[in-house]
């Protein structure tokens, strides 16, 4: 999760209790997580376990949060965020505090883990967030705050998920949250309308940041021109050019179509770890399998044959199974 603001909402150290005024549970604060413009989040322990309780001293900003949490709910497949655990206030030093509390999404988010694993995992990990947000625009919202910081990847098997919700907005109002690097109206001075296309600049600009984990900033004279220059600079991202370029620039109708493009430039170049069949489940993508093509030929050979050979000794054991039969039948007669 990203600092939006200067300054803290809110200031509670390790071992903080916060008691619910409405349902009554008890949650302790382990650490901090993150704040940003709309609050705060820390991970807390619960009667349930550990989880992430974001808290703010906008009553609105809570409620629209649950509401795309509890829509994202009913979304069939992979939980696309956090799960909603409870909604309360906390009554503490005379002020009162909204607060729900979520789960707890551990692992570590896309820019380090794409340090740590290779650059390879991209495409993949790209691939299933266009899954994703295909979903999310598919009931009506755009995530709007689209950034590394905010995609956390799970695994193994390796998922990647989305958290922090509080950019999330419904389909054609303004952008509520944005960071700037991913904003198409700071780059290229285009509208911040909640719409699909301004999701998938924000991907383009995500594969971009992977390439360049410092990021830069925008020249005096920045535009779609400082960007291609950006790509082309990076051999990582040689593969992935088109697809960026075309999220960037807009083309792109819907999260899928992107996807799709995303995967035939992954299938047309080497050295990537491919999605297979199960990651359209949302359990992630395989690890590609260490054994040659030409080991893995011989033990699919050797697979067939003893498929061949169990058919022929079942084909046998029928016919003599039959002719047994027939000489039975016969002496009967």
């Amino acid at each position: 999760m990203m600092n939006n603001t200067s300054k803290k909402p809110f200031n509670f150290p390790a071992g903080t209790v916060i008691r619910g005024k409405w349902y009554k549970s008890i949650y302790t604060i382990v650490k901090e997580l993150g704040y940003g413009a709309n609050g705060m989040v820390y991970l807390v322990q619960g009667s349930s376990g550990y989880l992430a309780l974001k808290m703010s001293e906008s009553n609105v900003s809570i409620t629209s949060e649950v509401n795309v949490l509890k829509s994202f709910s009913k979304v069939q497949g992979t939980p696309l965020g956090p799960k909603l655990h409870q909604v309360d206030d906390w009554e503490t030093r005379g002020q009162r505090i909204h607060f729900y509390a979520m789960e707890y999404i551990q692992g570590v988010n896309l820019l380090d883990f794409v340090q740590s694993k290779g650059f390879a995992w991209t495409g993949v990990l790209i691939a299933q967030l266009l899954s994703d947000l295909e979903r999310i625009h598919g009931e009506g919202w755009v995530f709007g705050d689209l950034k590394p910081e905010n995609l956390i990847v799970t695994g193994p098997p390796y998922r990647i998920r989305c958290i922090d919700v509080g950019g999330t907005t419904i389909q054609g109002r303004a952008i509520k949250e944005f960071t700037e690097f991913f904003d198409r109206g700071y780059w290229l001075g285009a509208s911040r309308r909640a719409e699909p296309s301004y999701d998938l600049f924000s991907v383009g600009m995500i594969f971009i940041n992977l390439a360049y984990p410092q990021r830069f900033n925008k020249t005096e004279t920045g535009n779609m021109q400082q960007l291609r220059k950006a790509i082309g600079a990076k051999s990582q991202l040689s593969k992935f050019q088109s697809t960026i370029e075309k999220a960037l620039q807009g083309t792109f109708r819907s999260a899928g179509e992107m996807r799709n493009h995303l995967l035939n430039s992954l299938s047309q170049g080497g050295g990537t770890v491919k999605p297979q069949a199960r990651q359209q489940t949302g359990t992630g993508p395989a690890i590609p399998s260490s054994k040659p093509k030409a080991q893995r030929s011989r033990v699919q050979n050797q697979k067939r044959k003893k498929s061949s050979h169990f058919l022929e000794t079942v084909l046998v054991v029928m016919i003599v199974s039959l002719l047994y039969i027939l000489y039975i039948y016969g002496e009967l007669l």
